[in-house]
């Protein structure tokens, strides 16, 4: 059973920053894409950012670029995203996900068939 598992969520004011990481047990890590997701209260899950297995390509939704940046460290089986200049919308929580493949990085929820339990991130005005 594939199953990540996400830390690094918490309170932060406008402004802050956050780390946060997923860790991906047993041999499921090696060779696949790994994405952040993210839901909001009342929101649908949304693609935030996806990292192939290589690191050498990343996709970032637009309404992250610039702010946070997705990397992997895959000696450690560990995603993070590191998340800075956060605003008050960025408020959700936080879901890792693996990829069905290594190479593509498709924001499709669809495409990801492993998933965290999630990471709570609220940032304060």
């Amino acid at each position: 059973q594939v199953q990540p598992v996400e830390s690094g969520g918490g309170l932060v004011q406008a402004g802050g920053s956050l780390r946060l990481s997923c860790v991906v047990p047993g041999r499921t890590f090696s060779g696949y894409t790994m994405g952040w997701f993210r839901q909001a209260p009342g929101g649908e899950r949304e693609f935030v950012a996806a990292i192939t297995w290589t690191g050498r390509s990343t996709n970032y939704a637009e309404s992250v670029k610039g702010r946070f940046t997705i990397s992997r460290d895959n000696a450690k089986n560990t995603v993070y995203l590191q998340m800075d200049t956060l605003k008050p919308e960025d408020t959700a929580v936080y879901y890792c996900a693996r990829h069905s493949n290594g190479v593509n990085t498709s924001p499709n929820i669809d495409d990801y068939r492993y998933w965290g339990q999630g990471t709570q991130v609220t940032v304060s005005s």
